[in-house]
C-alpha cells in the first residue's frame, strides 16, 4: 500500500510482526497480598486444599440424620456447635445439635433443618415443616477442590483475587514486575501543564498526561518525561536519558514527513532497528516502533485522539506481553445500529457508545464528533473503538463488526 510516496504494511501485518517481537517476560518479584491489588500474576495459583474441608453448615439451625425426619417428631437438642468449635459429638437416632453458619456439620449429620422450621420446647425440637437431604450443608470441595488452579498466570489481580488468595492463605504474591513506559511529548509549539505563553498559536500539552494515565492503568510504571522541543540535539538526549531509565520509549509528534518532524531520523543514531514504519491505519498511519537490545521505542502522532488510539494498538499489546497477559484488552463483536461509511482506504478506528441489550453488543455513534485525529473528547463516557477493515466500505445498520473495549485494560 502507498499514498505520498511512502509504503504502509497492513494494519494485520503490523500486529504480526509486534507480536512476533522478543519481549523478557519472565520477570518477576513477590509482593505482600495487600499490595498486590491491579498487579499481574506471574504464576498459577492452586488449592492446596479443599473447600469445605468437612461438611459446613450454610445458615443457622438443627443438625439432624435425614432418615429421622419426620413431620411432627420431637428431637433432643444435645447443645451449641457454634463456627469454629471442633465438634465432636456423633448424632444418634432422634437428637440434633443446634449449628451455625459456618460450622462443622457434627458426625452422623447429613442435613441441617433451619431454624424457622422447627419450634423449640424444653431442650427438644419438634419438626413443623420438611426438608430435603442435604439441605444448607456445604459438601466438601464446594468451593474449589485440592489441587484446581483457581486463578490463571497473566490475571490482573482486582478485589475477587485478593479474597481468594487471602482464603488460601497466600501472604506474598508472584506478580510481574511492572514495565517502565517513558512518554516524550515533542514539538516546539507544546505548552506543558502550569506553564504560560502569550503565543496564541502554542498548544497544551495533554499527550503525555493521557498516555501516562493509559499506561498505568493497563499495568505499566509512566515515566513522565514532559515535552522536548523541534530540536534535533534536545531530543536526542531526551531519548538517551528515556531509554536508560524505561523498557518502552513513547513519543508522540515528529513522526510525520515534515521539515520539523525529526524524531523519525533521530531513533536510527540511537541505534535502534526500525521494525516498520507507516502502517495502513485511521489515525495514526505514520506510527513507527523501532527496538534496541531489549528496549522498544514506539513513535506515535501528535493529535490527541491519534496518539491515543494508537498508543491502545502498539503499546498496549507490548505491556501486555512484559507483564504475561494472554491480551491487552477486550474484543467483541457489536451490532450496528446505524449505518456506517468509511473515511479512508485504510483499517479505521472509530469512538462509538456500546450498548449491551440481552446480552449483545449494539454500538451507535450518536454524540461523537467527525473531523480530524485531534478530537479526544470523542473518547469519554466510556467509549470504545469499531474496527473497520481495509475492504470495508459502507456498512449497514444491523452488521456485525469488531469493537475493542477501553472499560478494562
Amino acid at each position: 500500500m502507498s499514498i505520498t510516496g511512502v509504503d504502509f504494511i497492513s494494519y494485520e501485518t503490523s500486529q504480526n510482526m509486534l507480536d512476533l517481537l522478543c519481549v523478557n517476560a519472565a520477570r518477576f518479584e513477590r509482593v505482600p497480598l495487600s499490595d498486590s491489588l491491579g498487579c499481574v500474576l506471574a504464576e498459577d495459583i492452586a488449592a492446596e486444599f479443599n473447600d469445605p474441608q468437612f461438611p459446613t453448615a450454610s445458615m443457622d439451625g438443627y443438625a439432624v440424620r435425614y432418615e429421622d425426619l419426620e413431620e411432627g417428631k420431637e428431637f433432643v437438642v444435645l447443645g451449641d456447635n457454634p463456627a469454629g468449635h471442633d465438634e465432636t459429638r456423633e448424632l444418634q437416632a432422634g437428637e440434633c445439635i443446634k449449628t451455625f453458619t459456618g460450622s462443622m456439620m457434627p458426625a452422623g449429620a447429613d442435613t441441617l433443618i433451619q431454624i424457622e422450621n422447627v419450634i423449640f420446647e424444653d431442650g427438644k425440637i419438634i419438626i413443623n415443616e420438611m426438608v430435603e437431604l442435604a439441605n444448607a450443608v456445604r459438601p466438601i470441595g464446594e468451593g474449589y477442590r485440592a489441587g484446581e488452579v483457581l486463578i490463571q498466570k497473566g490475571t490482573k489481580i482486582g478485589f475477587a483475587e485478593i479474597g481468594v488468595m487471602a482464603g488460601l492463605n497466600k501472604v506474598m504474591v508472584k506478580v510481574a514486575l511492572r514495565p517502565r513506559v517513558a512518554v516524550i511529548a515533542t514539538g516546539s509549539e507544546i505548552l506543558d501543564l502550569g506553564e504560560n505563553s502569550d503565543n496564541p498559536a502554542q498548544i497544551r500539552s495533554s499527550n503525555n498526561y493521557t498516555l501516562a494515565a493509559l499506561f498505568e492503568s493497563a499495568g505499566a510504571t509512566p515515566v513522565q518525561l514532559g515535552t522536548a522541543p523541534d530540536d534535533r540535539d534536545a531530543i536526542m538526549h531526551t531519548f538517551e536519558n528515556a531509554l536508560e531509565s524505561a523498557d518502552i520509549v513513547v513519543s508522540t509528534g515528529g513522526v510525520s514527513v515534515g521539515d520539523y518532524d525529526f524524531v523519525k531520523d533521530i531513533i536510527p543514531r540511537l541505534g535502534a532497528q526500525i521494525v516498520y514504519k507507516g502502517v495502513g491505519i485511521k489515525p495514526g498511519r505514520h506510527i513507527l516502533v523501532a527496538q534496541r537490545d531489549n528496549k522498544f521505542i514506539i513513535a506515535l502522532p501528535g493529535f490527541a485522539y491519534s496518539s491515543t488510539v494508537t498508543a491502545i494498538l502498539y503499546v498496549l499489546p507490548l505491556i501486555a506481553k512484559m507483564l504475561g497477559k494472554n491480551a491487552p484488552y477486550k474484543m467483541v463483536a457489536a451490532k450496528l445500529q446505524s449505518d456506517f461509511k468509511k473515511r479512508s482506504r485504510f483499517t479505521e478506528f472509530t469512538a462509538c457508545n456500546v450498548v449491551v441489550e440481552d446480552g449483545e453488543y449494539y454500538i451507535n455513534f450518536e454524540g461523537k464528533k467527525v473531523g480530524s485525529s485531534a478530537i479526544l473528547v470523542n473518547m469519554l463516557d466510556n467509549s470504545a473503538l469499531m474496527v473497520a477493515g481495509e475492504d470495508d466500505k459502507f456498512l449497514e445498520a444491523g452488521t456485525y463488526v469488531n469493537v475493542i473495549l477501553l472499560d478494562e485494560f
